[in-house]
C-alpha cells in the first residue's frame, strides 16, 4: 500500500515534469539548436518595418586582457570602492590604437544616424505607436509607446523629460557605464573594448545581472554621438565582434538596438525657458521568450525600472557639480560628429517613407488575446527554465506582479 501511494503521489509531478520539458522545447529558440558554429552576431537595422535577422534595457565578467596597459582610472566620487580601469586622452591617438595593423570596421555609421533621424521624425514608415503609459515624478516627466512590426519583437519608444538639466549633462549620464552601476542594479560590469577619439565610437560589453534561474546576459555594443547644435542623437546597437569569444555563459545577446536623440525643451512649469531636458528613446531587443508574454511583464514593470532613472541623474548631476573628475566614457561622450541643420532637413526632405502616426490611447495594439490561466501557466514553465532568452527587470518584476495578481482571484 505505502509503494502504491508513493507511485500515485510521483505520477502527477513525472507527468507535469514532462509537459513542462515540452512546453520548454516548443519554445526554445532557434540559435539553441544552431550549433555555436553556425551563430552570427546580427547588426541591426535599427527599426526596419521589415526587420531582418540581426542585432531591449538601454540598453550590461570584464575583459580585463583587452584593456591598455599603464591605464589609469577616471572615476566620479561617490564613496564607493568600485574603480575601473580605463586609459587616459593622450594614450589615444587614433582609431586604430588597441589594433595597429587592421583596418577597423564601421559599425555605427552615418546611415545609422539616418535611420534614427527617420524615427525622431515619424518618417521611417513603421505601424502607427501605440501610447501604452503617462506617468511622472516631481521633477520627471514620462510618456511610452509601443507597436509591433510585421517581423520581430516588439519596438518601443518613450519620451523623457527631466526639470533643470542640460542635454551636455543627460547625454555624459547615459554614456557614462562607470556611474551607471550606481543607478541600473543590473549591471554587473562594463568594460571599452575598442574606442576612436577622432569620431568618438566605442566598442563595449556589459554583463547583466539576472536572477538565480537565469544565466547572465552579455552585449557587445556599438555607439556614437553625432551633435547638431545642442541636440545629441546617440547611437547604441548589438555588433559582431570576433576578439570577444562566445560563452556559454554569459549568454550573448545578439539582437539588440537602443538609440536616443537628446535636446532641450521648454519646461514644463510654464515659465518659457528651455530650462528641461528630453530624451526621445527608441529600444528593442530580443527577448527569447513569447513576445505577448513580454508585453505584458514590460506593461506592468515599465514604470518601477523608469523611476529610478530621476534620482540616478540628480546624484550624477551633484557629482559633476562639486567637480568630480570625469570618467573615460563620460570624456568620450564629449567627443561628437558634428552635423548642420541643413543636413538633418535635407533627410527629413529627401524621405520618401511614409509618416508614423501615432494611435489613439483607446486603440489596442493587434495581437492574440491568450487565456491568463495558460498563460500563468507559460511564465512558471518560463521562470523555471535556465536557458531562456533576455529577460528585462521589467518583465520579471511586472510578470511576477501580474500573475500574483491572478494568483489571488483564482
Amino acid at each position: 500500500m505505502a509503494l502504491i501511494e508513493v507511485l500515485v503521489f510521483l505520477v502527477p509531478i513525472c507527468v507535469a515534469f514532462v509537459f513542462g520539458i515540452l512546453i520548454g522545447w516548443a519554445w526554445k529558440p532557434k540559435w539553441a539548436i544552431m550549433g555555436s558554429d553556425k551563430l552570427s552576431c546580427f547588426v541591426s537595422k535599427a527599426f526596419d518595418s521589415s526587420f531582418p535577422s540581426s542585432p531591449l534595457a538601454s540598453v550590461m565578467s570584464p575583459l580585463k586582457g583587452l584593456r591598455s596597459k599603464g591605464s589609469e582610472a577616471w572615476t566620479l566620487n561617490t564613496g564607493e570602492d568600485k574603480t575601473q580601469s580605463s586609459a587616459t586622452p593622450n594614450e589615444y591617438e587614433d582609431c586604430s590604437m588597441l589594433q595597429p595593423n587592421e583596418q577597423k570596421p564601421n559599425f555605427v555609421n552615418k546611415e545609422d544616424l539616418e535611420h534614427l533621424c527617420q524615427l525622431v521624425e515619424m518618417k521611417d514608415g513603421g505601424p502607427p505607436w501605440i501610447q501604452m503609459m503617462d506617468r511622472s515624478a516631481p521633477n520627471m516627466s514620462y510618456k511610452a509607446w509601443q507597436r509591433d512590426p510585421k517581423h520581430g519583437p516588439p519596438q518601443y519608444r518613450s519620451s523623457t523629460i527631466f526639470e533643470d538639466a542640460t542635454p551636455e549633462l543627460v547625454r555624459d549620464f547615459f554614456w557614462d557605464d562607470e556611474f551607471r552601476s550606481n543607478w541600473d542594479d543590473m549591471l554587473a560590469s562594463s568594460t571599452t573594448i575598442e574606442e576612436c577619439p577622432t569620431t568618438g565610437t566605442m566598442i563595449v560589453q556589459w554583463i547583466r545581472k539576472f536572477p538565480f534561474f537565469c544565466k547572465d546576459r552579455e552585449y557587445i555594443i556599438g555607439r556614437r554621438i553625432w551633435e547638431s547644435g545642442r541636440s545629441y542623437y546617440c547611437v547604441t546597437k548589438g555588433v559582431p565582434c570576433p576578439s570577444v569569444p562566445r560563452r556559454d555563459t554569459p549568454r550573448r545577446v545578439d539582437l539588440y538596438y537602443s538609440s536616443w536623440c537628446i535636446r532641450a525643451v521648454e519646461s514644463k512649469r510654464g515659465n518659457g525657458q528651455l530650462t528641461a531636458c528630453e530624451v526621445l528613446l527608441f529600444h528593442y531587443e530580443d527577448m527569447g521568450i513569447p513576445w505577448e508574454l513580454a508585453k505584458l511583464g514590460i506593461r506592468k514593470g515599465m514604470w518601477g525600472a523608469v523611476k529610478k532613472i530621476e534620482p540616478g541623474f540628480r546624484a550624477y548631476q551633484k557629482a559633476r557639480a562639486s567637480g568630480a573628475p570625469l570618467s573615460r566614457p563620460a570624456f568620450m561622450a564629449q567627443i561628437n560628429s558634428k552635423i548642420g541643420p541643413e543636413y538633418l532637413r535635407f533627410l527629413g526632405d529627401t524621405e520618401n517613407l511614409s509618416e508614423t502616426q501615432i494611435a489613439s490611447t483607446s486603440d489596442k495594439p493587434s495581437g492574440r488575446n491568450i487565456p491568463k490561466l495558460l498563460i500563468f501557466g507559460g511564465a512558471i514553465i518560463l521562470a523555471c527554465s535556465l536557458d531562456r532568452g533576455l529577460l528585462t527587470k521589467a518583465v520579471i518584476f511586472g510578470v511576477a506582479r501580474r500573475f500574483g495578481n491572478i494568483g489571488n482571484r483564482l
